[in-house]
């Protein structure tokens, strides 16, 4: 008799114990591709994620690859992302696919069985969703990540100085939008006493107090919290402190050009990441 996955959020909880609340972008635009004397090509690809993989192993809780670099590559680009979501599976590194899929009904269910299923060829961890087609629409890609013990992060509060047109505009019940989302992820996410949901949110450490101000803290006190934002965008250790308040600790702080500008040698990126690691511990 087969016995259920463990949930992402309990997994992702206690890699946060062990190894800090860093999370490695992986963002290889053309520039970086370049900067580090690589062609910005397939090839240039798998060589770039190939070494951040083994840079970070042990030093981040999550790999946040971002799908649109690899796909601007075609069939090829892809395949090289499929190939690093499988090596940092057998790295036992979790993944967080930023894909940033929202859609309705079997489409839905569609982009979720593409990277959620066990076995699917673009499989990870967790992967980001957009709720703005409707809270409701995201249940087909939320039951399939509670059934295999994968996560979603919901959008809520990006980082982003376009987002709060639509993320504190009010609902017809006088809601701000993105307390309508915290709410719902706290409902769906099914944790168990102390543990982390399975089901996140994203918040850029730029939001100032609207975290907070909107009561979204209140709300969903179980969520893990995927924090963009922080060095190039201007974010760091105190932005994370005033943004989140007592709920820093479940903040996982996305760091992409400030650790992939320490490469490409293998030994000054994992260095860089312990250290982003040390300071967000």
């Amino acid at each position: 008799m087969s016995t259920a996955p463990a949930s992402f959020g309990r997994r992702l909880q206690e890699e946060t114990a062990a190894r800090g609340r860093l999370v490695a972008g992986i963002d290889p635009h053309a520039a970086l591709l370049e900067s580090w004397g690589l062609p910005d090509s397939p090839a240039g690809l798998r060589e770039f994620s190939r070494t951040v993989l083994e840079a970070v192993t042990g030093h981040v809780a999550a790999l946040k690859p971002q799908s649109a670099f690899f796909e601007r590559h075609g069939s090829a680009g892809v395949a090289v992302l499929e190939e690093l979501l499988a090596a940092a599976r057998a790295a036992g590194v979790l993944t967080i696919l930023d894909v940033k899929r929202g859609d309705i009904g079997s489409t839905m269910g569609a982009y979720a069985q593409a990277h959620l299923l066990p076995g699917a060829p673009l499989e990870a961890d967790a992967i980001t969703v957009s709720p703005y087609l409707g809270t409701g629409s995201l249940d087909p890609a939320a039951e399939l990540a509670l059934a295999h013990g994968k996560g979603l992060f919901l959008l809520a509060l990006t980082s982003n100085p376009d987002g709060p047109q639509v993320q504190h505009a009010l609902t017809a019940q006088d809601t701000p939008v993105a307390l309508e989302i915290a709410r719902h992820a706290e409902r769906i996410g099914g944790a168990a006493p102390g543990e982390w949901s399975s089901i996140g949110l994203v918040v850029g450490a730029t939001v100032g107090d609207a975290y907070r101000r909107l009561g979204l803290d209140a709300a969903a006190p179980s969520v893990p919290l995927l924090a963009p934002g922080v060095g190039a965008q201007g974010a760091g250790p105190a932005e994370i402190a005033d943004v989140f308040g007592e709920r820093a600790g479940q903040a996982l702080v996305s760091v992409s050009r400030g650790l992939l500008a320490a490469g490409p040698d293998r030994a000054a990126l994992a260095q860089r990441a312990e250290e982003l690691a040390t300071t967000f511990r």
